[in-house]
């Protein structure tokens, strides 16, 4: 049976994805990503999920809020999700801790970091999507190219209300992992940011608590199998 594809930006994601059937393929710059997808599918490819976090545009949605979309709204047009498949990823998260964190609706797609809230409220009242992530009309355009099934499974990290500290971005690297010596010399640089980079850890936690919930049921319901 050919495995599904998790298609992330950032290595924790995808250590969260893989599993018994499940390839994760990460990084945080494009061209690595359709490499790295490229790569994977050449060993076979059942369907796509993007998985992993994403920002908040809607106001009410909270860190560790889950997104499964029914559409992506991005820089190559709107793509529709397999709504078959994404029905089969809601069904098993009924009756988990992830269920009074469920949503449904379109996600935003862009190819460069919003981390304003200034800017992601803009994004929300042109787009009018949930949240934003930058892997998702990646993964939405390589599954239509092959004809295979595409899903969405996004957890918020940071709100619509909270703009990033630079420190909070300063680490990432092209691949996807995270350095830690540039996170502190950037708050070494401006100490104040350290309370801003602090919420932005908790909210971390919560959006990885979030993923990590929601992977279990995932695996106990058999729902990231295409069929």
């Amino acid at each position: 049976m050919q495995p599904v594809i998790a298609v992330t930006g950032m290595a924790f994601e995808a250590r969260i994805a893989r599993g018994d059937g499940v390839d994760a393929v990460f990084a945080a710059r494009a061209d690595r990503l359709e490499r790295a997808l490229s790569e994977a599918s050449a060993r076979g490819c059942a369907g796509i999920v993007s998985f992993g976090t994403a920002g908040g545009l809607a106001p009410d949605l909270a860190p560790g809020a889950l997104v499964i979309a029914d559409a992506i709204d991005g820089p190559f047009g709107r793509v529709e999700t397999d709504a078959g498949w994404s029905a089969r990823l809601v069904a098993a998260l009924r009756d988990t801790p992830v269920w009074p964190r469920v949503t449904r609706g379109v996600m935003a797609a862009v190819g460069a970091p919003v981390v304003g809230a200034r800017e992601k409220g803009a994004l929300y009242r042109a787009k009018g999507a949930l949240a934003v992530d930058m892997e998702s009309h990646i993964a939405g355009a390589f599954a239509a190219a092959r004809g295979v099934p595409f899903v969405v499974c996004r957890a918020i990290v940071d709100p619509v209300w909270r703009t990033l500290p630079r420190a909070a971005t300063a680490g990432l690297r092209d691949d996807g992992t995270t350095a830690i010596l540039p996170i502190l010399r950037e708050l070494a640089r401006q100490p104040s940011q350290l309370g801003a980079l602090l919420q932005v850890a908790g909210d971390a936690r919560a959006a990885r608590t979030t993923l990590i919930q929601a992977r279990h049921a995932f695996e106990r319901a058999g729902a990231l199998r295409v069929v």
